[in-house]
């Protein structure tokens, strides 16, 4: 199996997502670990600006050719912003999950959450055992 790359720029939670923090604006999406364990993604639902993500909620869905998997909001906020090229072109998760495959920004509520993340090292360790 090929390693999956962990970028070292943002955090992780231990349900494969990955956050990157600019100010109080999390930017969230799926690991490359993540998609590629679920395989060809051809769809993705995500919620519409102005709904509340809940840490450890579900805040959309991601369906693979073989199962259809929820996506876990790993901090709390409202929803800023969705990938809506998504909608068109969901393989953007498969070519490129840090970059062109993000799902959605939220306003950060609650900063002490971020201490809950996993940093690059210790998602690598989860994803190498």
């Amino acid at each position: 199996m090929s390693e999956s790359s962990v970028p070292e720029n943002v955090s992780y939670s231990d349900s494969h997502e990955w956050i990157q923090v600019e100010s109080d604006i999390a930017t969230i999406g799926i690991t490359d670990f993540a998609q590629s364990e679920l395989g060809d993604i051809v769809f993705v639902e995500l919620p519409e600006v102005g709904e509340y993500a809940k840490r450890g909620e579900t805040f959309g869905t991601v369906e693979a050719v073989k199962t259809v998997e929820d996506l876990i909001a790993p901090l709390s906020g409202e929803v800023l912003e969705a990938n809506e090229t998504l909608e068109e072109d969901a393989e953007q998760i498969n070519k490129d999950p840090y970059g062109a495959g993000w799902m959605i920004k939220i306003r950060i509520e609650d900063e002490e959450q971020l201490e809950e993340l996993l940093s690059p090292s210790e998602y690598s360790d989860i994803i190498n055992e």
